[in-house]
């Protein structure tokens, strides 16, 4: 074997001179930036225990562990501890391994996930569903690859809709023009202003800050009239609402009017992964020309088997819905008993509002500290300045004794930080 030639050159010099080392500084500042204004994002080191939702450990910084309440989470049913959905999993795993293989387009498909697909297109009453490996990536692969493939198609977008929808409108290509968060009146005129040209309106059902709701039936009635196709996101309601679980527009009876429904599998369901639903046409067309579908691996069988186990039970049991709806607005009734800021709404969010990016911080921070309760503050650019918030989400396993406990933390935290309290005026101001 001929001997390495001997460059001259030690490692330690050759980190040193590393070409890259002094961009280091642009990303500090930027981190900077986020300290200064207050938004810096730290993530609690957070450990679900399956069978005592919302009871988790919390494992503080200095590596001392206690048993806290979350309050926060997205798993608004608690289905991700459910004995169904975690009894597919393991038999799935155990079935057929951890690991999808590879992306569709390599690895094929693997039966538990078609299984997964066919039984979100009979959710919504659609030809066709397809899944993704998450409720971002359909989003953004869904409305770009959709858009793109429509010659001249105009976007119409709500103002408030999601980043993910954000980013696919703007991955599309295609012009677009946003309309005020659920503005019929200038929706219609910019439908008017656009005349023959194809047009699509992308919208939410639940909007998962101020947890108001779209009028989905009157945004069909405009896209009948002026020729536009519909795409909506109904990620914050599948699993949640409708007699099947469906989302808002199975509640509203009017899933069949809407060309497009995307959703997760993530929050209701308890899961991971997003899918859209629509004709067979459009999930094939998304299927063969969207490049967050081909070239990302797969889901494993394993998650697409809960998925499924979860989306089969919802389908037939309404209990964990009426619950659901039971507990939040229990939830609401006792904040606003107390004095406390609640954002008013007619779903399951409940935003507590606080209107300053520090002061929200110090509010998470006191409440997880002293009273085991996690609340993630939520800041610009979630929701504009001055709009801060604490975003509770109650599930039907936080019971009356849960509730009067957070009641009487949020009431302690609001007296201990002078927060305002109710009839403060929180003006939303653009961004």
């Amino acid at each position: 074997m001929p001997a390495q030639r001997n460059s001259g050159l030690s490692l330690a010099p050759l980190a040193e001179a590393r070409a890259g080392a002094g961009y280091d500084r642009f990303f500090r500042n930027a981190l900077e930036s986020l300290h200064s204004e207050r938004r810096y994002r730290v993530f609690a080191d957070i450990e679900r225990i399956s069978g005592r939702f919302p009871t988790a450990r919390w494992r503080r910084p200095d590596g001392a562990v206690s048993e806290i309440t979350v309050w926060c989470s997205n798993d608004y049913l608690g289905m991700g501890q459910h004995p169904e959905v975690v009894g597919a999993m393991v038999e799935t795993a155990g079935r057929c391994g951890v690991g999808a293989g590879g992306t569709r387009n390599i690895a094929g498909n693997n039966s538990p996930l078609v299984d997964l697909e066919r039984e979100l297109a009979d959710l919504h009453g659609k030809e066709a569903g397809l899944v993704f490996t998450s409720g971002y990536v359909s989003n953004q692969a869904g409305i770009s690859t959709i858009a793109k493939l429509i010659p001249n198609c105009l976007i119409l977008s709500d103002a408030f809709n999601h980043n993910s929808m954000i980013e696919g409108v703007r991955h599309s290509g295609c012009e677009k023009k946003i309309f005020r968060h659920n503005d019929l009146g200038h929706l219609e005129e910019l439908l008017r202003e656009a005349g023959d040209r194809p047009k699509l309106i992308a919208f939410e059902s639940v909007y998962s800050m101020d947890g108001d709701v779209a009028p989905i039936g009157r945004i069909c009635d405009l896209a009948d009239r002026y020729g536009a196709m519909t795409y909506l996101d109904e990620v914050h309601a599948v699993g949640l609402y409708g007699p099947r679980g469906a989302g808002i527009a199975e509640r509203d009876g009017v899933m069949d009017r809407v060309d497009v429904i995307e959703g997760t599998l993530a929050k209701g369901f308890g899961c991971v992964g997003g899918y859209i639903t629509a004709s067979a046409a459009i999930c094939d067309a998304v299927r063969s020309f969207a490049a967050g579908f081909i070239f990302t691996t797969a889901l494993p069988p394993a998650v697409a088997a809960a998925a499924t186990a979860s989306v089969r039970y919802l389908k037939r049991s309404g209990a964990e819905r009426a619950a659901h709806q039971r507990q939040a607005a229990a939830t609401k009734v006792a904040l606003e008993a107390a004095g406390l800021p609640v954002l008013p709404t007619d779903t399951h969010i409940v935003p507590v509002m606080v209107g300053d990016a520090e002061l929200c911080k110090a509010a998470a921070d006191h409440l997880l500290e002293r009273h085991g309760i996690y609340i993630q503050p939520i800041n610009y650019p979630t929701v504009p300045r001055g709009t801060e918030r604490l975003r509770i989400t109650p599930s039907p396993f936080h019971d009356a004794a849960h509730i009067a406990r957070l009641t009487e933390a949020l009431a302690e935290t609001w007296a201990t930080l002078a927060l305002p309290k109710a009839g403060t005026v929180f003006v939303e101001a653009a961004e």
